[in-house]
């Protein structure tokens, strides 16, 4: 679920990206590519090789990239929140 709403939120960029008038069919394609590559990294840091004792650690990942959301984490204790997203504002989501 994670993976398919930020995904949404990323094709909706490269989409954006192809379809820019302002750049040539060569600069729209690499200007894609160079958004795919980076949010493949992304994908791959957050969502592989997970093990219950460093779930924390991919949950931070998620959290700083905008996968997981403040909404998400409401699911979980008031501390773990705390610990993931201390720094998230109110309201984020």
């Amino acid at each position: 679920m994670l993976r398919e709403r930020y995904l949404a939120e990323w094709n909706a960029r490269i989409a954006g990206t192809l379809t820019n008038p302002n750049k040539n069919e060569t600069e729209r394609f690499w200007d894609s590519f160079e958004i795919m590559e980076k949010q493949a990294k992304v994908l791959r840091r957050c969502l592989d090789g997970h093990s219950r004792s460093k779930m924390w650690l991919f949950m931070i990942s998620m959290v700083r990239v905008g996968m997981l959301k403040r909404e998400d984490l409401s699911q979980f204790s008031e501390e773990l929140q705390r610990e993931l997203a201390p720094d998230m504002p109110q309201g984020q989501g």
